[in-house]
């Protein structure tokens, strides 16, 4: 008997055996659809490469074809991680011989990549000691009324959003903002799981105008300046880059044209809200359960400012400052002027970002207010696509493409410029909302709008703004944006409420950008005047 269990003991194997499930497993692992898309990106290219040709065109311009075609492909799909796909110029661009690897690492690190780290670390650090929460607070306290006015409560706390995203990046604002919010809904009775009771529509819909004021005004507040957003950065980037001859867009111009927009847009959004979703009524609802006693309690919370808030505080506002006095008007140039153009935007961002690692917070012996641990966090998928996004830029002009393009599309000279600049602004948005991100669509379009204008005889920015512009109107889908993802994941909206709120407010964000583009852009930026002669740029003035 004891033999018999031997003998059956050395038959059995040590672990169970499942052939057929582990063959069928590695057949699905390799013919899954991820692997199907992450080998059509270079088919694509080599298909282009081989059997696609350009007349009177350098063998350069069909592999920048090629390459375009796997970049993108692995973009949209994202079967392989945006970011690495983000640095695949790096090795691409040399072995098609499109550019010297070090032509192409120096995109990826210039005075708006240095601009973009320096606010993103301010940027944690204001987060780490929560002055976001405590500005967020007092602003809303102020807005409150005495009774509660549901539309000047919303007012509050989404022009707190809108301040809070004009100064760091969108995605940042809402994350930071987002707690703020949901806190505050958690005293109505309509999120609070412990007394389902009490529902009540009007507070749901006041409820849903807080998400949805969030999530937007955080876009709409990233548009007024350059570190709110990445688009606005690819779009200075681009500017830098295909007319090195032409005045630099700093931080000031940019303002200049951008506040006034996103104002505009901001009460459309406001509007808006209260319309849909702040009824009648809806006063006596949340008076009950929201007032200026609630905030006061929630600010107490919070305590006196402490030593490191107030530094980190000053630091920023000091960093304003300078973004905003670098470069002011042709009159007045700004303390840029005393270091001859050496000095941008990044320099005094990555400088004031420096001071945080020095100055003591005085809570720890020898504490800094920032260290590099609290720097982890820093979102390096969006510094290395915008980094592409410049990279991809110098390629296209560099491999004679461009020329290529602007030939195709001679048929756009005739075109009126009031008609051409909306769709331009739809089309971005449309190509955001469904298909990419606005980063890549800006990266996609903005070259290619270059050479329609060249074509049309206009001012490039005439249509580069537009279509910059146009790709930050993604109202529609939870997917357009990481913020309206953010949103969407509180479960107070659907998309729904989504559509039904973000059509009139693209609609409404067109038509204020096609009403400026022809009166306020040719003050700030000068499009009523030729452009110097720049490489590779004909004089569009005929």
């Amino acid at each position: 008997m004891n033999g018999d269990e031997t003998n059956n003991d050395q038959k059995t194997p040590l672990l169970p055996i499942h052939r057929s499930q582990s063959m069928n497993t590695f057949i699905h692992s390799i013919f899954s659809l991820k692997n199907f898309f992450t080998l059509l990106g270079p088919l694509l290219c080599i298909i282009i490469c081989l059997f696609v040709k350009m007349n009177d065109a350098p063998a350069t311009s069909t592999n920048m074809l090629g390459v375009l075609a796997w970049i993108f492909t692995w973009w949209l799909t994202e079967a392989v991680p945006m970011p690495i796909t983000s640095m695949s110029p790096l090795f691409l661009f040399p072995l098609f011989g499109i550019s010297s690897a070090d032509d192409v690492a120096h995109s990826y690190m210039d005075d708006v990549i240095a601009l973009v780290l320096g606010s993103f670390i301010l940027a944690l650090a204001v987060e780490h000691y929560n002055i976001h929460r405590r500005l967020a607070l007092n602003i809303t306290l102020l807005f409150c009324g005495n009774p509660l006015n549901p539309p000047l409560l919303l007012l509050g706390i989404c022009s707190t959003t809108f301040f809070v995203s004009m100064w760091m990046h969108n995605v940042a604002a809402t994350v930071m903002m987002m707690p703020v919010a949901t806190g505050i809904l958690q005293r109505l009775p309509s999120v609070n799981r412990s007394q389902p009771e009490y529902s009540d529509q009007l507070v749901t819909n006041f409820c849903k105008a807080v998400i949805l004021g969030v999530i937007y005004s955080a876009s709409i507040g990233g548009m007024s300046t350059l570190t709110g957003t990445g688009v606005n950065l690819i779009l200075v980037g681009l500017w830098k880059s295909y007319f090195p001859q032409e005045k630099p867009i700093s931080f000031s111009t940019w303002f200049f044209f951008g506040f006034p927009l996103a104002l505009v847009i901001f009460f459309a959004l406001w509007g808006i809200l209260c319309l849909l979703y702040c009824r009648k009524g809806s006063s006596r609802s949340l008076s009950a359960y929201l007032d200026k006693s609630h905030l006061k309690r929630e600010l107490d919370l919070l305590g006196p400012m402490a030593f490191a808030e107030k530094m980190v505080l000053s630091v920023f506002s000091i960093l304003i400052v300078l973004w905003m006095t670098r470069s002011i008007t042709d009159d007045i140039p700004g303390w840029g002027s005393f270091f001859n153009g050496r000095a941008g935007d990044g320099t005094v961002s990555v400088m004031m970002a420096t001071l945080l690692f020095i100055i003591p917070n005085k809570k720890q012996p020898g504490e800094k207010l920032m260290d590099w641990n609290k720097c982890k966090k820093l979102p390096w998928n969006i510094i290395l696509l915008l980094g592409a996004g410049f990279a991809i830029a110098d390629g296209i002009r560099s491999s004679g493409l461009a020329d290529i393009l602007t030939k195709s599309l001679d048929f756009l000279a005739k075109t009126p410029y009031l008609a051409i600049a909306p769709a331009v602004c739809l089309i971005s948005a449309i190509l955001t909302e469904f298909i990419t991100s606005n980063n890549a669509t800006t990266t996609v379009i903005v070259p290619l709008l270059i050479q329609i204008a060249e074509t049309m005889h206009v001012h490039p920015l005439l249509l580069m703004i537009p279509g910059a512009i146009g790709a930050q109107f993604a109202f529609l889908l939870p997917t357009s944006t990481p913020s309206n993802v953010i949103g969407f994941t509180t479960g107070h909206i659907e998309v729904k409420d989504m559509i039904q709120t973000g059509l009139p407010l693209k609609v409404a964000g067109i038509a204020a950008l096609s009403f400026l583009m022809p009166t306020l852009a040719p003050i700030v930026f000068g499009t009523d005047k030729p452009l110097n002669v720049s490489r590779n740029y004909l004089r569009w003035c005929g």
